[in-house]
């Protein structure tokens, strides 16, 4: 399973809520971007997807 953001849906003008519950320290962002996410280090716990309050952080699998 991967974790995907979807910029289209990340307004990208704010620190990200979803970074501070990332209990792998999987995500970072540069500035205001739409989060990254590192695949390796992402647990696919989806924590992420389920803080995110506009639905830009989805699980593929």
């Amino acid at each position: 399973m991967n974790i995907t953001v979807r910029k289209n849906r990340c307004p990208q003008n704010h620190p990200c809520p979803s970074l501070r519950v990332c209990p792998a320290g999987a995500m970072s962002q540069n500035g205001f971007e739409a989060p990254i996410i590192d695949q390796e280090k992402c647990i696919s716990c989806k924590k992420c997807v389920k803080y995110c309050p506009m639905g830009a952080i989805q699980a593929t699998e």
